[in-house]
């Protein structure tokens, strides 16, 4: 699980600080004409001497969202889309979620004694941000190779400074090591805690917008209308604490980041039970995210985070833009690369 700490703008970046109706929350007409602005960052072509900590700490970590100088293409909406085997993101994710645990069975069988809680704490802790640092790059390759979706109408929003601690207290038992694991029922459990997880994570969501006292606490997160992975964080400190509620597996934290990345890619949330929910047309892709913030303030939809399925059940999907079926290019294929 994670909890996400915001802090204020860096250097060279406005403060999206727009102004709110006092009994909606929503910003006013001044604030949404100046919309473009709110998340703009600049600080990258400053003068190096007047970065601070947290601007090294982003250029030595390496995290910008795309590369500075590097072009991105630009697709007209009409332009055929590009697409993802699903068969590919599996492999990605399940090869580097492994590497942990054997890293972990290796410790056991050498030294005959389990991690402690505070030691597997660390270690997953460590273990995720690294996997998610690579999904960043190999995202950002991407996202020059594919560009962006809404790409002919505003480039992506720049990042705002944010910190993540991650814990794990929750699930780990001492008296279990990875041998113990119950490997048959695991993509069936997978699978099912996604959606289950959704629709949990669907109806605070949900909540989180038509609830106007519970909208002031998410809106922060909706300052940006073309998200990248490192927004996935962005949001006020009340939310961060129901954040901490959630057990986060390594599919759902794969989910939030290239759920932020608006690739203009055709590229389903990985999900072993993906196949049934097609069926439905109950798949999640990564456009359905990026309108819920482009399309939507306040009032919006796509709650889901994982699935379609709460939202097909609820009337609440949006119909997508670029990624319509009649718009995918089916012979042209990407696939995630490993490294």
């Amino acid at each position: 699980m994670f909890t996400v700490h915001t802090a204020k703008a860096l250097p060279g970046q406005q403060s999206p600080q727009p102004r709110q109706h006092a009994r909606s929350g929503t910003p006013t007409t001044q604030a949404q004409a100046n919309s473009k602005d709110f998340m703009k960052s600049t600080w990258r072509r400053q003068n190096r001497s007047e970065w601070t900590i947290y601007h090294w700490l982003f250029e030595i970590v390496g995290v910008h969202p795309t590369y500075l100088d590097n072009e991105i293409p630009v697709h007209q909406k009409e332009e055929k889309v590009p697409h993802m085997h699903e068969w590919s993101l599996h492999r990605w994710i399940i090869l580097h979620a492994f590497v942990p645990i054997i890293l972990q069975h290796l410790y056991v069988t050498w030294t005959g004694r389990n991690f402690t809680a505070w030691q597997a704490a660390f270690f997953y802790s460590a273990a995720l941000q690294i996997i998610s640092i690579h999904e960043f790059y190999i995202l950002r390759r991407i996202s020059h190779q594919t560009g962006f979706l809404d790409g002919d109408v505003h480039e992506r929003d720049g990042c705002p400074m944010s910190g993540v601690i991650c814990t794990v207290f929750l699930s780990y038992y001492v008296s279990q090591v990875p041998a113990d694991m119950g490997w048959l029922w695991l993509p069936l459990e997978a699978g099912l805690y996604g959606i289950v997880l959704d629709f949990w994570f669907y109806s605070y969501h949900r909540l989180m917008h038509e609830v106007a006292s519970l909208w002031k606490y998410h809106r922060t997160h909706h300052l940006t209308k073309h998200p990248n992975p490192l927004l996935t964080l962005y949001a006020d400190t009340e939310q961060e604490f129901s954040i901490l509620s959630a057990s986060h597996s390594s599919y759902l934290v794969f989910a939030e980041l290239v759920g932020h990345s608006g690739l203009r890619l055709y590229l389903p949330i990985p999900n072993t039970l993906n196949p049934l929910l097609c069926w439905f047309n109950c798949e999640l892709i990564i456009e359905d995210h990026d309108l819920h913030h482009r399309k939507g303030w306040k009032s919006s939809g796509n709650y889901g985070k994982q699935t379609r399925l709460w939202d097909r059940i609820f009337g609440t999907c949006k119909d997508r833009i670029e990624c319509r079926d009649d718009n995918i290019d089916w012979e042209n294929t990407i696939t995630m690369p490993l490294l």
